[in-house]
């Protein structure tokens, strides 16, 4: 039985929509080491990041040892957040430009060693939105909400789409212009060879006719 277009269409739209990313994790950090975080994020895309360091003793402040040092950085080295000796915070920003963007984490050193645990949140594109926010403040209807998310929503897919044709092109002229060093290296390599031939043959021959052997 045939599937109809729209039902194609549609499953590739639920299936573009869940690569949105959406990053939530939680890992331990050795004191006196640093733990970076990257995340691919396309320009003019906005982000949105929370982090936390875990307090173990729960009704206690937490100790000196186990805040905490972030930066976020851009893939040429720009800093866009910068915490020092923090328990938790937050950073949003647009990217200025494309690539990998890098959250870096530190924990003093102790003595003797220890683990810290660290809860961080990172969200990009589409799902850096708070629609629970959107939807109070506009006091918009369900359906509403859901057109929205998904106007924004293609909206992504279609930058994306535009971005991966870009990156597809590079590469494609990457391949030409190795293609084209290589076939001029081959032919310059042939001729090199041809020529050490032809020097060898006239040597030789210069020889012999001098031994009068020819």
């Amino acid at each position: 039985m045939k599937m109809p277009k729209w039902s194609f269409l549609v499953s590739i739209i639920l299936g573009l929509i869940s690569t949105v990313v959406v990053d939530s994790m939680r890992f331990d950090l050795q004191s006196g080491t640093t733990k970076c975080i990257s995340d691919d994020i396309k320009a003019n895309a906005m982000t949105v990041g929370k982090y936390s360091a875990v307090n173990l003793n729960e009704g206690f402040p937490i100790p000196d040892s186990h805040k905490i040092t972030v930066r976020v950085s851009s893939p040429h080295g720009n800093t866009y957040h910068n915490a020092d000796h923090v328990e938790s915070g937050h950073f949003a920003f647009t990217a200025a430009e494309t690539g990998d963007y890098t959250t870096c984490f530190w924990v003093p050193e102790q003595n003797p060693p220890g683990l810290v645990s660290v809860e961080f949140d990172w969200r990009s594109g589409v799902s850096s939105k708070d629609w629970s926010k959107v939807a109070k403040k506009g006091q918009i209807e369900v359906m509403e909400l859901e057109l929205k998310k998904l106007s924004d929503t293609i909206t992504s897919i279609h930058d994306e789409m535009f971005y991966l044709r870009e990156r597809e092109e590079e590469m494609q002229l990457l391949n030409r212009s190795t293609t084209t060093k290589m076939a001029t290296f081959s032919i310059l390599s042939l001729g090199v060879c041809l020529s050490v031939a032809a020097l060898q043959l006239w040597h030789l021959k210069t020889f012999f006719e001098r031994k009068k052997l020819l």
